[in-house]
């Protein structure tokens, strides 16, 4: 097994002894005040004051732009989050996890190195979402006009990505901004969220691959940058709000997918800055 450089995102120092006790490396995302032992996202070349819209990928800019070239090929990286933390049992599921999680069993749980069943793999993304299994209920409170647009979308084979993003961050904007990608990328990306009704969750990625990180990166940020263009920053709730950073999600799924071949793997949710850490 061969140990993961974790980068474990935050947004305030309160999760310094946690992120310490995990052994990762302590990401300051945005603007708030951190202690020095602190990664910040806005040191260097940077996008920090879009943290707001951005969520994760303002350290994924600062990290492609500022340490990406300082990394030897071939080394495992990865990111996770305060409340959102890499299992390291395949077997289990995340609606499991969330349920036997506790601070006392944490550690037995939390991924610190590769398993055996990595070794033929470049890339690990989250576990499917399948956004098909939602109750309706979830739909209808959250997007009750849109299913009047669309009633087939109260048919489960008909809910697929694109019904997901109308329902939870505005009716149309997946459509608008796919029209703003890359030619090469436009109709693959906007058939793989019309015949597809998962994607990988929680934009999330461990990767050994500097060539496979990079040219995600340089595909996702010059799309988001023309998105702003269209949609700005004037955006209300949270599904609005940080839409940049949901759009991300989706074309994470869909990219990885396209260009290499992705092993799922068990996310799972806990708050570590609720919840204190037990050594």
């Amino acid at each position: 097994m061969i140990n993961i450089k974790m980068y474990c995102m935050c947004l305030n120092n309160h999760h310094i002894d946690s992120v310490k006790k995990m052994n990762y490396l302590p990401v300051g995302l945005g603007n708030n005040q951190f202690s020095k032992e602190w990664i910040r996202d806005n040191t260097g070349e940077n996008i920090s004051i879009k943290n707001k819209h951005y969520g994760e990928y303002t350290f994924y800019y600062w990290f492609w732009k500022n340490l990406l070239p300082k990394i030897e090929d071939n080394t495992w990286i990865g990111f996770s989050g305060y409340r959102y933390h890499w299992s390291n049992q395949n077997k289990l599921k995340s609606d499991d996890l969330n349920i036997k999680v506790t601070k006392d069993n944490f550690f037995s749980m939390l991924l610190q190195n590769t398993p055996e069943e990595w070794e033929d793999y470049e890339v690990v993304l989250g576990e499917e979402l399948y956004i098909n299994k939602w109750k309706l209920s979830k739909i209808l409170k959250k997007g009750y006009k849109v299913l009047l647009r669309n009633p087939f979308a109260f048919i489960k084979s008909k809910q697929n990505i694109k019904l997901n993003f109308d329902v939870f961050h505005g009716y149309g904007n997946l459509d608008k901004a796919i029209q703003l990608l890359d030619e090469k990328e436009r109709e693959d990306f906007k058939k793989f969220t019309t015949s597809k009704s998962s994607f990988n969750r929680e934009n999330l990625f461990i990767c050994r691959s500097k060539k496979l990180i990079d040219g995600y990166f340089s595909s996702i940020f010059p799309w988001l940058e023309r998105c702003e263009k269209l949609f700005g920053f004037e955006l209300e709730g949270y599904g609005k709000t940080r839409m940049y950073a949901f759009l991300a999600e989706r074309y994470l799924s869909y990219w990885f997918n396209k260009y290499s071949k992705p092993l799922s793997w068990p996310i799972f949710f806990f708050d570590t800055n609720i919840n204190k850490l037990n050594l």
